[in-house]
């Protein structure tokens, strides 16, 4: 039997989130069946569930794979930027957006229903407030950020901001003029 290199297990994984993200989406947690997740795959179960423990794991996975990229974007450039990355998405041709949408808003909704999920959620999501958190306190000591509110509060609003845009392009109204709005929320916390 040919030996899989670590190349090929990674890049199996890889587009085993890409479609799994894209099912989650389409048919919530509940509504993505094994079987379903079979036909968005191209795989059997006994390949997708080779990469990931079971059906939870695997949408943890997901989950945490879009928080790490987001992530990465907070420490580079900030929060706003995830916004309007998300913006440039929703209003272009990337069908990732749905997709990416869909698994926030299941996130979002097994959060207030399944108590064991928001204790392992709460353990990956700290990872995207500390990101914000640390960004603005290097923007604040550089002389950027203004300095009358404290980091957290600043770090609570531009969540808030976030959580508003993906629940605006989630229930599908249009982008409009929010790229004018993320200019007013950068404003918001820039000093003066």
């Amino acid at each position: 039997m040919p030996r899989v290199s670590q190349d090929q297990l990674d890049a199996r994984r890889t587009e085993i989130l890409a479609a799994a993200r894209d099912c989650f989406a389409r048919f919530g947690y509940e509504g993505a069946t094994v079987r379903r997740l079979e036909d968005a795959t191209g795989l059997s179960r006994g390949a997708i569930f080779h990469h990931f423990r079971d059906k939870e794991s695997l949408f943890l996975a997901v989950a945490e794979d879009d928080a790490a990229a987001m992530v990465e974007t907070v420490a580079r450039n900030g929060l706003v930027q995830v916004m309007r990355d998300l913006l440039a998405r929703a209003g272009g041709s990337e069908g990732d957006t749905a997709g990416w949408l869909g698994t926030q808003l299941e996130v979002s909704r097994r959060l207030r229903t399944d108590p064991a999920f928001a204790k392992r959620w709460t353990e990956r999501s700290a990872a995207i407030a500390d990101a914000t958190r640390d960004r603005l306190q290097r923007q604040r000591e550089a002389g950027v950020l203004r300095d009358d509110v404290p980091v957290e509060v600043l770090t609570q609003f531009l969540e808030l901001a976030y959580d508003g845009l993906v629940l605006h392009l989630a229930t599908g109204r249009p982008p409009g003029e929010l790229g004018r709005v993320l200019d007013l929320v950068e404003e918001a916390v820039r000093r003066a």
